[in-house]
């Protein structure tokens, strides 16, 4: 049973002027088997606290501890937290001009599993993935999202998520420019995902995608921290009457 501990994380951003404090404490744990929801209005941190914890060379863990299964994930490289166990879906996913879908992903399948699949399973298992996710098996031969729309991009996450399998998965703002049918896509492809195995931490604006995915967890993040937290009715609240009163309590 995996477990993601955050623990009074501080954390700053490299700016022109200098670094800028963004995470102000934040206390948060994922077990595996939990769906835990992060909801917030923009500029709270939200996505600073994804890349910190991914290892983001931007952003610095000023004091705090993050530990994964006890391991202190703070003293990993960026490819060892990956190997650990740790997946972020990003919100704003890179185009890698040059290198295949086909070969981006048979390459981290090997680095994350130890070896090499064998190609004969693993190329009946993406195509059954991608089927699952409605991505044509002509997006295997184009550049990793070159050109890709944004739904296709985080079609493209929600694959990797699948082949990969990680113990926990972050996703930042997965719902962001998706359309009611890729949304839809998308959720069917993180709920397949979801087990009693791996723990999930959803970052989002909206509600909208938590009517496809329930979390067991809901959090209120401003001013850099975990200001609330509560069951899906949370989520309902905030819909309802917005993170106002929220923010002027995290000011």
């Amino acid at each position: 049973m995996s477990t993601l501990e955050i623990k009074d994380l501080h954390a700053s951003v490299s700016t022109d002027d200098g670094p800028k404090p963004i995470l102000r404490g934040v206390d948060l744990t994922v077990k595996a088997g939990e769906t835990h929801a992060i909801m917030g209005p923009n500029g709270s941190g939200k996505s600073t606290l994804a890349y910190a914890i991914a290892g983001h060379p931007k952003y610095e863990i000023t004091s705090g501890q993050v530990l994964l299964d006890g391991e202190d994930v703070l003293e990993m490289t960026v490819d060892e937290r990956a190997r650990a166990g740790l997946f972020l879906a990003m919100q704003y996913p890179v185009e890698v001009p040059g290198v295949s879908m086909a070969n981006f992903l048979r390459s981290a399948a090997t680095a994350i599993r130890g070896e090499a699949p064998k190609l004969r399973t693993w190329v009946k298992e993406v195509k059954g993935a991608m089927a699952d996710l409605e991505i044509s098996e002509e997006f295997a031969d184009r550049s990793v999202n070159e050109g890709f729309s944004g739904g296709e991009k985080k079609r493209h996450e929600v694959l990797q998520l699948a082949l990969l399998n990680p113990k926990i998965a972050i996703l930042d703002e997965t719902d962001s420019g998706l359309d009611v049918d890729a949304l839809r896509v998308v959720s069917e492809g993180v709920n397949r995902y979801r087990s009693p195995e791996n723990g999930v931490l959803l970052i989002t604006h909206y509600t909208r995608i938590l009517q496809h995915i329930t979390p067991d967890f809901v959090h209120v993040f401003a001013g850099g921290r975990v200001v609330e937290s509560g069951g899906p009715e949370l989520a309902d609240d905030l819909e309802k009457n917005g993170y106002e009163r929220f923010v002027k309590v995290a000011s």
